[in-house]
Formats: structure tokens, C-alpha cells, sequence
């Protein structure tokens, strides 16, 4: 299986540290409104990397935080009057379920920054120590220049950073050693929340989040760091510079970074008004097309996000959904019984596109090609099936579809339609639970509803639901 590193910008055997294992850290996104598409390919992408690697074998420990302190949630959190906190935690619990809905698996661990600032103290801290960090009027900056390797990640020289290109110096006071210092802590200003330090009340750097987590989570080393492109400089140049220069240890072996979406050719942009949010698009979409979507090209290949595309990808999810509801009704009514020798042949040639499957996604991960072979599978099967066949040759078949498609995240299996009294009576039984504190059955309701294509929102007027 071949990754291609951003580091060494070429495609190289994966090899993880430990056999078996993988250590994966996604970076997550800031919370201070719903999600948008653009959040929304790393997550599918990467969720999808994870599924693939645990098909393989592997035991994959997935960490991927949420950033809940930040200007821009404090912003937030003073135009509406609230605490950050309550911005933060508005938002991760929206964002979760975008990613139910997008069928994203939870990480194995979902950090907060905000829980993990006594250890950010203490690496910045170590920093000091080393005297990769200095200390001027309660901020904490990092000394770029002490270490060696900056840039190796960007490929970016700092010299080049200093003198040609102005607009990619990480912004910050005159009182710095070097512009191209970054910032590790910050005091407090008027309004903002605030942690104790020995260099000042303030908060840390957004640099610093990401190495501490990463550290506490998975250990010194990982294996796959990933996220979109647009954070390769300064953020995780930064990570690299952070973590290196503390732990005296390569920090990940291989960078992974999802290209950039657009809409209809255009950067997406809330000036020219074609900015999306998730749950805007599950609005008119069941989101395994946006999932379908994303996965119909290459995640180092730039996305054009339009309405025509997005037609054609819920076209061509139709075509494997119809093909596996087929499959599960002519076996629902097929004769019991074992395969016969014909139909243990046409099984085993099926197993071609299984191997197709697995050489575009052993290819970094060309999950456009892996549909490809779903594809070729599904009008294989519809050829190949029929009333005749039995119940055993049937589900075999439908389990195969079923695996291929669940590597990448898809669910092909059609969704019962409920009727609206169903959903009422099922909405009162929620509301019931959660008087009586079963929030455990509440949740399962949630879940149910949600599986159904049934989104529910509690509103300050009562629980509010539309079909997704």
C-alpha cells in the first residue's frame, strides 16, 4: 500500500512503527457555526483512509480534536452575549451529527483544547527550557529559526518567507526576536476567557493544540498526520517545528493533505455568496450523496462542487443502492439451499472486482477508481443473478456489494419510509424518556429516526423534524 507524503512530495510504502498498529491524527475543525463542505472532504476522506486501513488488519488508533478556543468562537460567543464555552459546545454537538448523518465514525478520541491546557503548559515550558522559546511581556513565541528543518514540510525557505513574501509571515507584535516567530501562549485581553500560566493569564497559540494532543493521545511518534492542504503552512509547519524540537523525535512519518473544494469553479466564500453548510446541503440531499461525491475524485485532486454534479452523484448512488435492494429481495424469496458448482464460479469471477477495488485504493487511496470497480461489480451481479439463484449465492453476493461499499463509508441499504404519524409517536416516546431521564432510549430514538432519513432539532419552541 503506497501513500503519497507531502514531506517527501512521492509516494512511499507504508510501513507503520508498530506491525498492526496505526497512529492517526486528523485535524479537526474550529466550532463556532455548523460545518461547512469544505470541513466536510477531510472528514470523508479520512474516516474513509481509517476504514480502508482497518479492512487491512490494522488496529487503528484515530484522534481528531475539536478547536473550542478561538477568536473567532469568541467573537461569536460576544455577539450573542454567551460564554465561548457555550458556543463550543453547541457547535461540536451539531457538528456530530452532521458527521452521523455523513456516516463518519467517531474518532477514537475526540480531544477539546480546552481540557488539554495544563499540558500545552508544560510543552511550552520544555520549549523555554531548551531555548526553542523566550518569554516578552506574558507572551510565549517560538524561535523558527533555531530550528534546523523549518520549512521542510512547505518546502518553503525562510529566507524567502522573510524577504519576497510578506503575506506568509505568521502575524504578530514588533516585540519579537524574528517576524517569523510564532506564537506559543498569549495574555488574555478584555473579554476572552482565560487560563492561569506562570507567563501570563491568556490561552494558547492554535500550533501548540494540535502537538499537545497529538502527543498525549498517540505517543511522541505517529504514524499519519493529516488535514486539508491549506493547513501545511503555517499550522502544521509549525506542529512539526513544536513537537520535533521538544521530543527530539520525528513527529509523523506521513503527511496526507486533502486538496481544496470549489464551487462552481470559484473559491467558496461567504462575499460571493456560495458558501454551504452541511446541513444546508442535507436540506435537499441525503448526505451519503455529499459522501458520494467527495469520493468520486481523488482526494489530492481539487473538487468542483455544483448542483449537476451532485445530481449525478445521487444518479450513480441510486445505481448501487437499486442494485443491492435487488438483490436483498430476490434472496428474501430464493430457495434455501447451497451454491451450485455455476454459481460458485460467477462468485468466485466477482472476486476480479474485489481485487480492483483493492489495488486503487492500495494506490493511495484512489477511492474514484475504487468506485470504478463497484461499478463493474454492480453490473456483474445484475447479469449474473436472478430469480434462479440461491438464497446462499444471493447473499453472498449482496455481502460482497455490501463490504466494498461500506470501506468507503457508503450505506446502500434503502431506508424505510416512515409514515408522519410514526414519526410523531416516536418523537412523544423520545420526549417521555428524556422526562424521565432514559437518555440512553432518547438517543437510540435519535438514532432510529436519524437511520430513517428523519433529522431532529431541539428548538426553544419544542423538537422540530424534517426528512433529510
Amino acid at each position: 500500500m503506497k501513500i503519497f507524503n507531502t514531506l517527501t512530495k512521492r509516494k512511499e510504502e507504508f510501513v507503520p512503527l508498530e506491525e498492526g498498529k496505526v497512529k492517526m491524527y486528523v485535524c479537526g475543525p474550529t466550532v463556532y457555526n455548523f460545518i461547512h463542505i469544505g470541513n466536510a472532504r477531510p472528514m470523508i476522506v479520512f474516516d474513509t483512509v481509517r476504514r480502508y486501513l482497518e479492512y487491512k488488519g490494522y488496529d487503528v488508533n484515530y484522534v481528531s480534536n475539536f478547536t473550542d478556543v478561538d477568536d473567532k468562537i469568541i467573537k461569536k460567543a460576544n455577539e450573542e452575549g454567551v460564554s465561548a464555552q457555550e458556543i463550543s459546545e453547541r457547535y461540536i454537538a451539531e457538528c456530530k451529527k452532521d458527521m452521523e448523518m455523513m456516516n463518519v465514525k467517531p474518532a477514537t478520541t475526540h480531544p477539546l483544547a480546552t481540557q488539554e491546557i495544563p499540558g500545552m503548559i508544560e510543552m511550552i515550558q520544555e520549549l523555554i527550557d531548551k531555548d526553542y522559546a523566550y518569554v516578552v511581556n506574558g507572551t510565549v513565541y517560538f524561535r523558527t529559526r533555531k530550528f534546523g528543518p523549518y520549512g521542510k514540510l512547505s518546502h518553503k525557505n525562510l529566507d524567502d518567507l522573510r524577504s519576497g513574501n510578506r503575506s506568509l509571515l505568521v502575524s504578530g507584535e514588533d516585540e519579537k526576536e524574528d517576524p517569523l516567530d510564532f506564537v506559543l501562549w498569549k495574555p488574555k485581553k478584555e473579554g476572552e476567557p482565560a487560563w492561569s500560566s506562570p507567563w501570563s493569564d491568556g490561552r494558547p497559540g492554535w500550533h501548540i493544540e494540535c502537538s499537545v494532543m497529538s502527543k498525549k493521545y498517540l505517543g511522541e511518534q505517529i504514524d499519519i498526520h493529516a488535514g486539508g492542504e491549506d493547513l501545511v503552512f503555517p499550522h502544521h509547519e509549525n506542529e512539526i517545528a513544536q513537537s520535533e524540537a521538544c521530543n527530539g523525535k520525528e513527529f509523523a512519518k506521513y503527511w496526507m493533505h486533502n486538496a481544496f473544494l470549489n464551487i462552481d469553479n470559484k473559491k467558496m466564500s461567504k462575499s460571493l455568496g456560495n458558501f454551504f453548510t452541511v446541513r444546508e446541503i442535507s436540506e435537499k440531499y441525503d448526505l451519503q450523496v455529499l459522501r458520494f461525491f467527495m469520493l468520486n475524485a481523488h482526494y489530492r485532486s481539487p473538487l468542483n462542487f455544483s448542483a449537476e454534479l451532485m445530481q449525478s452523484s445521487k444518479a450513480g448512488l441510486d445505481r448501487i443502492v437499486t442494485a443491492a435492494d435487488n438483490l436483498k429481495h430476490l434472496a428474501a424469496s430464493a430457495k434455501d439451499g447451497g451454491m451450485t458448482e455455476s454459481e460458485l464460479a460467477h462468485y468466485d469471477a466477482s472476486e476480479e472486482f474485489v481485487k480492483k477495488f483493492e489495488e486503487a485504493m492500495d494506490d493511495d487511496f484512489n477511492t474514484a477508481d475504487a468506485i470504478s470497480a463497484i461499478f463493474e461489480l454492480v453490473k456483474y451481479l445484475n447479469t449474473h443473478t436472478g430469480a434462479d439463484n440461491s438464497k446462499e449465492y444471493l447473499q453472498k453476493c449482496l455481502e460482497r456489494l455490501k463490504t466494498l461499499c461500506d470501506i468507503l463509508g457508503l450505506v446502500i441499504e434503502k431506508k424505510e419510509e416512515l409514515l408522519d404519524a410514526d414519526v410523531e409517536a416516536l418523537i412523544a416516546e423520545r420526549q417521555q424518556a428524556r422526562k424521565e431521564k432514559n437518555f440512553a432510549r432518547a438517543d437510540e430514538i435519535r438514532a432510529e429516526l436519524l437511520e430513517k432519513g428523519i433529522v431532529l432539532e431541539d428548538t426553544r419552541e419544542g423538537v422540530k423534524w424534517k426528512r433529510a
